[in-house]
Formats: C-alpha cells, structure tokens, sequence
C-alpha cells in the first residue's frame, strides 16, 4: 500500500450503525507543527519508545476512552510481563484527552509529534480520527485509530490503522440474521435526527448496494407517544427491522414494539451497547430482539480475552465492548516496536498483512488498505439472577463481513 498516496473508499463513510453510531465532524486539521517523522533514524540504545494515545476520557465518549484504555494497559503489561519494554526499550506511553472534540485532538497530536513522538493511537470518535489521520501522513507517523467505526479510516493513507471494527462490518452482521439482503425489504427504524439519518445512510449503502430495498421510518427526536411508529413497523412487513435509537426514551420505546408486536412480525436488530445500557431494554426484548456485536466478555474465551480481563478486573475494572479495542491496540504496537522500533516506514511493514491472536480471536490486517478484518457476533440478552446477561448465539468469521477492498 502506498504510504503517501490517499485513497477513495467503496465502502459506506457513515457512522456507526445501531446504537453505536459516531459521527464524523467536517473540516480540516489545523496546520501540523515541526514532526520528527521516521527519518530512518535509530534510538539510543535502551532509549524509551514514545506513544502518543489521544482518546477521551472526558466528554461524551469518556466511558468508550475509559474501556479502551484499560485493555490497552492490560494487554501491554501482559505482552511485556509487566516490565513495559519491548526488546529492551521502555515504551513510555503519553495519555492526553480529546473530550471527543477533533479541534482538540488535533492540537494534542500536533503537540506530541512535535515533541518526536512516532506512534500516535486511542482515537475513540469518529470525527476525531478523521482528523488525526492526515496528520500521520503529512508528519510520517504512525496512527492507530481506537473505537471509532467510520469506514473513511480504511485505506485513508499508508500511515492509518485501526484497532477495532467498521460501519460495514457492523451492517453486514446486521444482514446475517436474514441471510443475502439480495431482494429483501429493510426497514430502519430510528430517530430523526444526524444519528437516526447517519444509520439510515448506512444500512442504504451497505445493504441497498447488496440489492435490498432500503425503507427509513424516522421518528420525531421529542416524540413521547411511540406506539403509532411501533405499530407502522410491525405492518411495514419487513424481513429486517433496524433499529438505531438513543437516549432516555429507549426503554419507552422498546416497551411500545414488544407490545405492538413488532417482533412477531419482522426480524428486529440493533447493536449491542455498553454493559450499562442492558438495563433498558425492559422485559420485552428477552429471546425476542437480535444483537449485532462488535464484542461482548461471553462471546470469546482465548489466552489474549483471558489476559485482558485478568489485567482490567486487576486493575479494578470490567470488560466491555471496546477493551479489546485498546488490547489490540497494544498487540499492535508490541509488533511494531519489535520489528522496527525507530523506523516508521519498518513499523507499517510489520503490521500490513500481519494476522494475530487477539481479545476477539484471530485478526487480520489486510494489507491493501489496512481494514482490520475480525470476527463479528450475534447476540440474544437473556436474564440471570434478576440481570440482564449477554449470550453468544453465533460467530461470523472475518470473511463474512469483510468490508470491499478501498481502491485507489
């Protein structure tokens, strides 16, 4: 993959689909400051390893920041048996907080590249790392972008990696309960707002460029009284009914389409969020509403899933849906730094194309156009012992939800 040429994208640039959308905000980054870039340089022997991560641990997304970087430290202290080093260099890790504003992120990664840093990582919204990732290309240095979902990361320039999943790979999981969307009916039932009409955007792209017919139902942001909506979704007829809802109406909401029917009718879907959030679901959706899912503690059981929440829970936390975000994150730099520890040009040979045993399972970086291609799974909730508890109903492995290929 070129390191200096961008590229244009075949897959859907929206946010996130179902309930964890992050939007992309517009403009341009502000002019870089004086970067150290690879220049082929080595380090002093022993020298430290600097990583710049750029993540939130303020603002709107500070609890996605919060869980990523707790797999981060987890897996980097597992990697490197506690000691911090990788081939003998100290990898000395310099946190800053975005609070989610791009402006901000920008600032702090022109500040830190500046200071010589070479590996920047942690982004945790999408518009954040839209921003970051020309600044990696124009100073030569390594990004890996954490929890944000835009497509527009995938082959955006030869220094720009990811650490967690896409929008596509999220709708495609969404496809699988319903098989090849290929002259199926799709309803999205969602909020008017930029969150319901970036799903909408999405699941038309993705889906709707696999031959289905795409049919948005957008609900008024203040509407109270939703059983109409409900009712229209249940006689919409359906095979698949997405659903992209946020906020304190949710609980309301799905209590209208339990008692509408609406999961009797047609295949009801939506991202599985947070561990925090299972409680508003309600009673309505237990064995009824089907969870597309990036990551949840019960789906895996390897050595690297077992090592991270050994860490997290260590360290007094709890394993979530973007952890393995930060743990690959740090499998990621371990590589780099092995193989080529002042070199940046060396750092994305190490890592295109490599496949890796990660927190999800097996994980590809595919070479081309450095989409992280993962395992994806679907869920049901059921309750155990008065909670809320996610259950694996099945796995799809990286190539069933692989996004095209970005092309030049």
């Amino acid at each position: 993959m070129s390191r200096t040429r961008s590229r244009s994208r075949t897959a859907s640039t929206a946010a996130a689909a179902g309930v964890l959308a992050l939007t992309a905000a517009c403009g341009s980054p502000g002019a870089p400051g004086g970067g150290a870039g690879s220049g082929g340089g080595a380090g002093e022997e022993g020298a430290p390893v600097q990583v710049g991560v750029i993540t939130s641990t303020s603002g709107p997304l500070a609890s996605y920041g919060a869980q990523y970087l707790q797999g981060f430290e987890a897996c980097l202290d597992h990697l490197t048996d506690g000691t911090g080093e990788v081939g003998g260099r100290p990898v000395e890790v310099i946190q800053r907080d975005d609070a989610g504003d791009p402006a901000k992120a920008v600032a702090e990664a022109t500040d830190l590249i500046g200071q010589g840093v070479q590996i920047l990582a942690g982004s945790a919204s999408s518009g954040v790392a839209t921003q970051v990732a020309p600044l990696a290309e124009q100073n030569d240095v390594l990004f890996i972008s954490g929890p944000a979902a835009t497509d527009a990361l995938t082959g955006v320039n030869g220094n720009t990696f990811r650490s967690g999943r896409q929008t596509y790979q999220d709708v495609k999981t969404a496809e699988s309960f319903i098989g090849d969307a290929a002259g199926k009916d799709v309803l999205v039932f969602a909020q008017d707002s930029a969150f319901g009409q970036a799903n909408v955007a999405a699941v038309t792209s993705i889906l709707g460029g696999a031959g289905a017919t795409v049919t948005p139902l957008l609900v008024p942001a203040g509407a109270t009284d939703l059983t109409p909506f409900a009712a229209q979704a249940r006689d919409a007829g359906a095979d698949l009914t997405f659903v992209a809802w946020a906020g304190e109406t949710a609980p309301a909401m799905w209590q209208a389409m339990g008692q509408q029917g609406v999961f009797d009718a047609t295949n009801v879907v939506t991202g599985l969020d947070l561990r925090a959030s299972y409680p508003t679901y309600g009673d309505e959706v237990v064995g009824q509403l089907n969870f597309l899912s990036h990551f949840f503690a019960e789906a895996v059981d390897n050595e690297m899933s077992q090592a991270m929440a050994e860490g997290v829970e260590a360290a007094g936390g709890e394993v979530d849906i973007f952890t393995p975000d930060g743990c690959n994150a740090a499998q990621m730099i371990v590589r780099a730094v092995e193989e080529s520890p002042d070199d940046v040009a060396g750092m994305i040979s190490a890592l295109e194309g490599w496949t890796f045993d990660g927190a999800k399972g097996e994980i590809t970086i595919r070479e081309e156009d450095h989409a992280m291609l993962q395992p994806m799974f679907q869920a049901r909730l059921e309750q155990q012992g008065g909670e809320f508890v996610p259950v694996l109903v099945d796995t799809l492995a990286p190539e069933d939800t692989a996004p095209p290929v970005a092309t030049a």
